[in-house]
C-alpha cells in the first residue's frame, strides 16, 4: 500500500484536497518511493519525514508543504500541513 493510499483512508486528508478542488489522482507524493524504500527506517515503528505533495486542479497546481507521520505496520498515515504554495497555470486564449 502506498503512502496516497494511507492518506486517502483517513477524512482530514480527504477534505484537505476537498477545499483546493483536487481530485484523489491528481495527486502525487514527490520522493515516494524513496521514502518507502529507505532502509534505516524498516525497524522504526512510526517515521515522521518531511514531504511536499503535489495536487493539480483547474486552476493549477498547488504544492503542500509539511510533516508525513507514518506507521506502515499499521497501516496508518497522517500529514500535518505546514504550508502551501499555488502555481497557477496560464489559460489558453
Amino acid at each position: 500500500m502506498n503512502i496516497k493510499e494511507l492518506l486517502l483512508n483517513g477524512q482530514s486528508f480527504s477534505e484537505l484536497l476537498k477545499q483546493f478542488s483536487i481530485a484523489a489522482d491528481d495527486v502525487k507524493i514527490q520522493d515516494e518511493d524513496v521514502i518507502l524504500t529507505d532502509h534505516n527506517l524498516e525497524h522504526k515503528e512510526i517515521v515522521k519525514e518531511s514531504i511536499c505533495i503535489e495536487g493539480k486542479n483547474k486552476d493549477g497546481i498547488i504544492n503542500f508543504f509539511g510533516t508525513l507521520h507514518y506507521n506502515l505496520l499499521n497501516k496508518l498515515a497522517v500529514f500535518e500541513m505546514q504550508g502551501f504554495e499555488k502555481v497557477v497555470t496560464p489559460q489558453a486564449c
